[in-house]
């Protein structure tokens, strides 16, 4: 017998009985666990006093409104009714049909990439097919219904499928255990033992919430900066209040004379690039000969409450500026802008415009928003109503917590990124996989309040960016316009972040030449996409200009094998192909203050909880 047969037979083979102290034991845990929470939760109430439910997002007044258009075309809903009566029929049918032995076609199959049924059982076994026919036909005619109501505005209608879709994956029979084969086998095999050990995994990550379930993705011990994740060596060779600056060791004897600058996103850490060595973007660009720095986002407390979006300009990009002048020497970089980082570095860029200083001579962005008129589905949390509840919140402690907008992220991807853990931490009774990127997902920073209350209006709500003048930064009028340095943008196809079209108007707003990349995958696996992986690819248009629209551009587009990394080197070095001997961040005019990855990455937001 193969390895992974045995395996899988000594999985299917019955539990021994449990071990009666272990469990008297497992049971006194989630026993004191849950009185420990109850009490807290009641502690916290009293603090609290009476408070009416709030509705920020403006749910329910969204499905009334779609309530009352439904019922005011009752002929319409009549006929969606009829059809779903007719496709249970037709599935019962079907269902009667297997039970007999006959084969026959299914009357709703899972869309591709769906993995909550690819358990074999879903398909074999006629009952659970039955139950997962019946959900995705349910699914798909509420889904339908909900959509094509007429007269909703177009953000309510937005805000409607949204939520109807969170709702409809959270009923899906793969999370509950009587209607997931898989779980229900590991109930039997296990003696229940499964189940008693999810709910103490549950009752772990309320207490890790500090009383709201924060459902844990990945093993966070086996990870620690430095050792397995963020290993690429460097220094940090400057810092201030509100960032590190880390300078990487060089791979190589010369490298590019222009530095190349990593302007991460603010509400994460940036080892997304560099999570271990085989898909580090940073090690990578060393090792093609570039001088890497990036800056290291310091994780803001209510101490740091009245920083501006001005600050972050100022002691970000700009600081940085000055730092890789004095320890390099050279006055113009590369710079590169991921996601909010991106848009940092545009309006850097356009300020640098503005004072006619050309100290970035390139830059380029990683799935970056510039002109807002097109969020995507990240529209829903964003508007006059949700804003003013957010800053409530914000302005009371200080600032927002990363896990709020982690778990707003999360909502894009419900079925992966939530729904598959409950359903292995607490149906299951597993313990979650260790998995870098997860880690890193699970390390995001807080947000100051004065300055995400200002990107969040300035940007989302009234898209001032795209405006010539609309936000003024350090006394000068930012004009994107006025940005005309070559310009390199990559996307991802699948990104539900900063979604590709809309990324694509952005890239229209600047006046120098433009290089338009589009990458397989999503917003994380698109953009840290190494050559030696071979995966995804990506799409290049041999266009000297931009098109008109995104759809008119992927019309002359080719498809290309690989990663678009490659293309990028090849872009960023026709610029400027100079090269000087390899600078050594230990001997350049900057004393080191530690080893990369320096003590601000290192700072978790649990650890700070503590």
């Amino acid at each position: 017998m193969n390895k992974p047969a045995a395996k899988e037979a000594k999985q299917a083979e019955p539990a021994a009985l449990p071990d009666p102290a272990a469990v008297a034991k497992t049971y006194a845990e989630v026993a004191e666990r849950a009185s420990k929470l109850l009490g807290e939760h009641v502690q916290r109430q009293l603090k609290r006093g009476i408070t009416p439910p709030s509705d920020e997002l403006g749910i329910a007044q969204a499905f009334m409104d779609m309530t009352s258009r439904l019922l005011s075309n009752p002929y319409k809903l009549a006929q969606a009714q009829m059809g779903l009566v007719w496709d249970y029929y037709t599935l019962w049918q079907q269902s009667m049909l297997r039970f007999m032995g006959v084969d026959a076609a299914p009357v709703a199959t899972p869309i591709k990439g769906d993995n909550r049924f690819r358990g074999e059982e879903w398909e074999s076994h006629f009952l659970f097919d039955f139950f997962k026919q019946s959900y995705l036909i349910a699914a798909r005619h509420i889904h339908d219904v909900v959509s094509n109501v007429e007269g909703m505005d177009e953000h309510t209608l937005q805000k409607v499928n949204f939520f109807t879709r969170q709702t409809i994956n959270a009923f899906s029979p793969s999370n509950f255990a009587l209607t997931n084969p898989e779980v229900l086998r590991e109930t039997v095999r296990s003696h229940g033992q499964n189940l008693l050990k999810g709910f103490n995994n549950l009752l772990r990550d309320i207490e890790d919430g500090d009383g709201q379930l924060r459902v844990r993705m990945t093993d966070t011990s086996a990870f620690e900066l430095g050792r397995n994740v963020a290993t690429t060596q460097g220094k940090v060779v400057g810092e201030n209040a509100l960032m590190q600056l880390l300078q990487f060791n060089p791979s190589t004897d010369t490298q590019y004379k222009r530095p190349l600058l990593i302007v991460p996103p603010w509400i994460n850490k940036y080892y997304i690039l560099d999570l271990r060595e085989t898909n580090s973007y940073i090690k990578w660009a060393t090792d093609q000969g570039h001088t890497v720095f990036v800056i290291s986002w310091v994780n803001p407390d209510e101490k740091l409450a009245q920083l501006t979006f001005e600050d972050y300009v100022q002691q970000g990009p700009l600081a940085a500026l000055d730092m890789i002048e004095k320890q390099t020497g050279e006055t113009e970089v590369n710079a590169a802008g991921y996601c909010l980082g991106g848009t940092l570095l545009a309006t850097t860029l356009a300020y640098l415009a503005a004072k006619k200083q050309k100290r970035i001579a390139s830059a380029t962005f990683f799935t970056t928003l510039i002109d807002f008129s097109e969020p995507g589905e990240l529209g829903v949390f964003i508007d006059e109503k949700a804003v003013e509840g957010l800053e409530k919140k914000m302005f009371e402690r200080g600032y927002l917590e990363g896990t709020e907008m982690a778990g707003t992220f999360n909502m894009l991807r419900s079925n992966d990124l939530i729904w598959s853990f409950v359903v292995n931490n607490y149906l299951m009774g597993r313990e979650p996989f260790p998995f870098d990127l997860l880690y890193w997902n699970s390390d995001s920073t807080r947000m100051p309040a004065c300055m995400h209350s200002f990107y969040l209006r300035q940007m989302y709500i009234q898209n001032k960016l795209r405006e010539p003048g609309g936000i003024t930064v350090l006394g000068e009028p930012i004009d994107i316009r006025k940005i005309k340095v070559p310009v390199y943008f990559v996307s991802a196809i699948e990104d539900h972040i900063a979604p590709w079209k809309s990324t694509y108007l952005g890239a229209q707003l600047v006046s120098g030449p433009v290089r338009f990349v589009l990458g397989g995958s999503g917003h994380i696996a698109g953009i840290v996409n190494p050559p030696a992986a071979n995966k995804y690819g990506y799409w290049t248009n041999p266009g000297v200009k931009l098109a008109d629209s995104a759809d008119e551009w992927f019309s002359g587009c080719t498809q290309n094998p690989g990663s678009w990394w490659v293309d990028w080197q090849q872009w960023v070095t026709a610029q400027d192909g100079d090269r000087v001997p390899a600078r050594d961040p230990a001997k350049g005019k900057l004393k080191p203050i530690e080893d990369a990855p320096g003590r601000y990455a290192k700072l978790r937001l649990d650890t700070m909880k503590k």
